[in-house]
């Protein structure tokens, strides 16, 4: 029966709506996944929550999406469970805020593989030209398995060209890799990419916001690109076209606060037009290698301590003071949560957590299984305050 619980409740608004489906998801975040899902189904459900809805609101399948799902090795990850990435995904619900495109938190996700929070400290999306040249695949290649050697995750697409030799060089260094579909979990596509989807679940995970069984439509591909942004701490274009994916891509993680790093070409090479485009216009920074791709997205791990390049401002100075107070009490080893967070500092609860959101898109902080940390070092001056506090 539809909605009898959240899990089966969100299968059938998944299958019920195409992604982002924003005033759905807002319609689920007021009435909770089970009372949404009996409304829409019986349509009582304002005018743009029908929009989104009224065509397949009929077609009442949970119980064989579940089933489907679990007999391809997968499951359903709701924001009910513990290895639900929030925190990741609530850049995009503010993008949706603002009224930006292709954005908004997704409202569930068929999973195979490891647990959506055991991607490592951190994870760098890594996109390109399908059509991609000789050239593009080995920097692309390259670039991820050197990023999977230094434990950090590579999310892609799993399409010909770039995605696949992003997914085949972390692969290559035993790394963990992110493959974001735009069919359903169960539907090997690219067909030629078959067995290099079944190393990937093996070593990572498959990821999809489409039910079982259903298959890849262009304007499919725009809307998981917003789940590729969202889940990399950063996005590395290597080769794009003039219009492409790659940069809808990019444009998604520059509208949710992700750094966005381009690698130059050749200039009489097409398949590069994009990324110099990106350059040009100021809306990417130059990744000539791993020293640049740390630079942008932080360091790679709590031993590393690189600060801002010589010349350039070091954001924790443009934090108020009680972002801070925040960052200051956060460690580079030990994790803390919220709570933990609040009681050190005094500051409700309510403001911590949104100044760990502003620091998490400003690079200074992440978010683990354990809690919260540092990703960067304190200055002198804010290490001798830290100490003062108790911290």
């Amino acid at each position: 029966m539809t909605g009898s619980d959240p899990r089966s409740a969100r299968a059938y608004l998944l299958r019920v709506a195409e992604p982002p489906s924003i005033a759905l998801r807002a319609f689920v975040a007021r009435h909770g996944p089970e009372q949404a899902a009996e409304l829409v189904r019986a349509g009582e459900v304002s005018v743009a929550v029908d929009k989104e809805t009224s065509a397949r609101r009929h077609l009442d399948r949970a119980a064989r999406d579940l089933e489907r799902a679990a007999n391809a090795g997968a499951r359903l990850v709701t924001p009910e469970d513990e290895e639900w990435p929030s925190w990741r995904f609530l850049a995009l619900e503010l993008a949706a805020r603002r009224g930006v495109r292709y954005s908004g938190e997704p409202i569930g996700l068929w999973v195979r593989g490891r647990p959506l929070t055991d991607h490592g400290d951190r994870t760098l999306a890594v996109v390109g030209a399908r059509a991609a040249t000789p050239y593009g695949e080995h920097v692309a290649t390259d670039l991820a398995y050197g990023l999977a050697q230094e434990d950090v995750g590579v999310v892609s697409g799993a399409a010909y060209g770039i995605d696949g030799a992003a997914h085949k060089g972390a692969l290559a260094a035993d790394g963990v890799t992110v493959a974001v579909l735009a069919c359903g979990i169960d539907v090997p596509y690219p067909a030629g990419h078959a067995r290099l989807l079944e190393h990937i679940a093996e070593h990572g995970s498959l990821i999809s916001e489409y039910p079982p069984g259903t298959q890849p439509a262009r304007y499919r591909f725009l809307a998981r690109n917003r789940l590729i942004a969202a889940l990399g701490d950063g996005t590395l274009v290597v080769e794009a076209g003039r219009r492409s994916g790659a940069r809808n891509t990019a444009a998604t993680a520059h509208a949710i606060g992700r750094p966005v790093l381009a690698v130059p070409g050749p200039i009489t090479s097409a398949m590069s037009l994009g990324c110099h485009q990106l350059l040009r216009d100021g809306d990417a920074v130059l990744a000539g290698d791993l020293a640049d791709v740390r630079a942008a997205i932080g360091p790679f791990d709590a031993s590393a301590g690189a600060g801002p390049r010589m010349g350039e401002p070091d954001p924790v100075d443009e934090l108020d003071q009680e972002a801070k107070r925040v960052l200051e009490t956060l460690g580079r080893s030990a994790a803390r949560d919220p709570e933990q967070v609040a009681a050190a500092t005094g500051i409700e609860l309510a403001s911590v957590r949104a100044n760990l959101t502003r620091l998490e898109l400003s690079g200074l902080a992440r978010h683990g299984e354990l809690g919260w940390q540092r990703t960067v070092a304190l200055s002198a001056a804010d290490a001798e305050r830290h100490t003062a506090h108790g911290t």
